[in-house]
């Protein structure tokens, strides 16, 4: 399954039996950024504000005093049953009066998830990573050129003696495809490399 994330913010309201369910959700690249929007978008007259995020294999949840089990975790099941990656979403309740019991919070946490999530734009996720470019001298205009070909980014730039080095991010699936051209522009004169990621 292709992993996606969200195209644009969403978000979906649920009434049951007198409780409203305000979900909203965000795409996010780190876990700081997603703590940020819940500081900015809990209400804090709400009876509980829960969340949970996804992003790669780093997740975290929180049930805000609701029975334990009851909202962050079926928030976050609701992320991953969709196939979503770097997302955030917060579900926001406000308490009618009338008790749901653990199943019905369950249901009205992931639902009400699940459909903002259902409903929103998404977008596919690229799989990125890192690369080193070595090329001579004479290579360097037309190498800084074929970058934009290949959705690589520039993330450093030195030279030595023996030319130019380019640290580059851009994604998996272009790797194969750049070195080529590297090879067939240069005779051998460039060459691409791929750098392990920290944590990856």
């Amino acid at each position: 399954m292709t992993l996606v994330t969200l195209a644009a913010p969403a978000r979906f309201v649920l009434e049951t039996k007198k409780s409203r369910f305000l979900a909203q959700a965000i795409p996010v690249e780190s876990a700081e950024q997603a703590l940020a929007w819940l500081h900015e978008i809990a209400d804090p007259d709400a009876t509980h504000n829960c969340w949970a995020y996804r992003i790669g294999t780093a997740y975290r949840f929180s049930d805000d005093a609701e029975p334990g089990g009851t909202a962050g975790r079926p928030i976050l099941a609701a992320i991953d049953n969709q196939g979503f990656d770097r997302v955030m979403a917060v579900v926001t309740r406000w308490y009618g009066g009338i008790n749901l019991g653990a199943g019905g919070l369950a249901r009205a946490y992931g639902g009400s998830t699940a459909e903002c999530l259902r409903s929103a734009p998404r977008r596919p996720l690229l799989e990125m990573m890192e690369a080193e470019l070595h090329c001579d001298f004479a290579l360097v205009n037309s190498v800084h050129s074929l970058l934009p070909d290949f959705a690589a980014e520039k993330l450093g730039e030195r030279f030595d003696e023996q030319g130019l080095r380019l640290r580059l991010r851009l994604p998996a699936s272009m790797f194969a495809g750049l070195a080529q051209r590297l090879r067939d522009l240069s005779r051998g004169a460039a060459f691409l490399e791929a750098i392990e990621s920290p944590g990856e």
